[in-house]
């Protein structure tokens, strides 16, 4: 972890995902690259997903529990040969599916 210019953190770290998931970052990524006219990679979706997730949890009532970030963009499909599963994430990241 290191302090950034702008008085933020950053922490470095390795996390496994389903080629779903990396898809859907891609959707995002591309949703706000759209949104912002420029370029946008996954690391700034994956920030920009964590930080509305968070603001959202910082915004509700006392008691209530935030909901988890990765619950929240997964959902359940059928189990496919891993092969197939990367072949059709790919294929949403490159806006082909």
């Amino acid at each position: 972890m290191h302090a950034t210019p702008d008085g933020e953190a950053e922490l470095s770290l390795v996390v496994r995902l389903p080629w779903e998931d990396v898809a859907r970052l891609g959707q995002e990524a591309g949703r706000l690259a759209s949104q912002m006219q420029r370029p946008v990679t996954l690391d700034e979706a994956v920030s920009h997903r964590l930080r509305s997730t968070r603001s959202a949890a910082h915004a509700r009532p006392a008691g209530e529990q935030p909901p988890a970030v990765a619950a929240a963009s997964v959902s359940s499909l059928p189990s496919r040969p891993p092969a197939e599963q990367a072949r059709q994430a790919i294929d949403r990241i490159n806006g082909t599916a």
